[in-house]
């Protein structure tokens, strides 16, 4: 953002020293999330997700790298009094991937997607993100989005859908994020359900159980642990859900992270001092001892505590 104007006031070898810093900020943001570098463009970068590889979480990688860029880019201070901002703008679609002509390095894209993305970024407000309606299908409700109205873009014969990404959703389970929509019957799994079922009545009468569900991807663990919910829904219990992600596997504790947060009720603009309110409240459900437990998941979730315990 405002690359232009800042040219004007900086000597070409200070800018690239900026906009070398920002590249190097991008590069690894990018890379933390699998992405690949297809081209710097000046000020500009584009980047692929699911290329060369490809991944079932491709989208949601793209738009999460592109909310830690635009924090990691405004926390980049190449030279003192400059701040930097970037926009984002994110399509999905099928393309052609192949050799540049003329023998360029970067490998080319022929489509609609790439365009379509260009012109999105081009329609973002500084310090934020801009999805065609074909990415936002993709991500159900995994994040919590802002509908833009339809507008009209250069090159396009009709009104595009957009939407603005606000920030990750709150949502326990990234199966009924994904596939929140109605559920199709579930066929051939009476014998599961009912194992599960005993297992739960035996749990009931004092004898703890565990079971482990296992299988390879898009068998159907996440949809079988739903209706077993489901059969449950009348009955008196507490339900934890505990998820490990891709996305944060530099943090062995995560999954308990976000389940404290979620059980807490924490909000995205929370201040630290509201936080530790609702994590008192949460533990005074059950703990002895407050301050002491307070003091310690607050240093697990990473909220400053100040001198607010001893």
């Amino acid at each position: 953002v405002g690359s232009t104007a800042l040219s004007t006031q900086l000597d070409p070898e200070d800018l690239r020293e900026v906009i070398g810093a920002y590249h190097d900020c991008c590069a690894r943001v990018v890379a933390q999330f699998g992405g690949f570098i297809a081209q710097f463009l000046g000020d500009g970068v584009l980047v692929y997700f699911g290329y060369p590889q490809a991944s079932e979480d491709d989208t949601e990688r793209a738009v999460r790298a592109g909310l830690e860029l635009i924090t990691a880019v405004t926390a980049t201070s190449p030279r003192p009094g400059i701040t930097l901002q970037t926009r984002i703008g994110i399509a999905t679609g099928l393309v052609v991937v192949g050799d540049q002509p003329g023998g360029a390095q970067e490998q080319a894209v022929i489509g609609e997607t790439p365009n379509l993305a260009a012109r999105l970024q081009a329609l973002a407000e500084p310090g934020t993100i801009v999805i065609a309606d074909s990415t936002r299908r993709l991500l159900g409700t995994l994040f919590e989005y802002r509908a833009l109205s339809a507008v009209m873009l250069k090159g396009f014969s009709a009104p595009v859908q957009a939407w603005q990404v606000l920030r990750p959703s709150t949502v326990a389970s990234r199966s009924e994020a994904l596939h929140s929509a109605a559920l199709t019957n579930l066929v051939g799994r009476e014998e599961e359900i009912e194992l599960m079922l005993r297992r739960w009545r035996r749990a009931k009468d004092g004898e703890g159980q565990v079971a482990l569900l296992s299988g390879e991807p898009g068998i159907g663990k996440s949809r079988l642990t739903r209706a077993i919910q489901q059969e449950l829904a009348d009955e008196s219990h507490i339900r934890l859900l505990y998820f490990c992600s891709p996305h944060h596997q530099d943090s062995a504790l995560y999954p308990f992270i976000t389940q404290l947060e979620r059980a807490a009720g924490f909000a995205d603009d929370d201040r630290p001092e509201h936080k530790l309110v609702k994590l008192e409240e949460l533990l005074a459900r059950s703990s002895r001892d407050v301050p002491r437990d307070a003091a310690l998941l607050a240093d697990l979730l990473s909220i400053s505590a100040g001198d607010r315990y001893p």
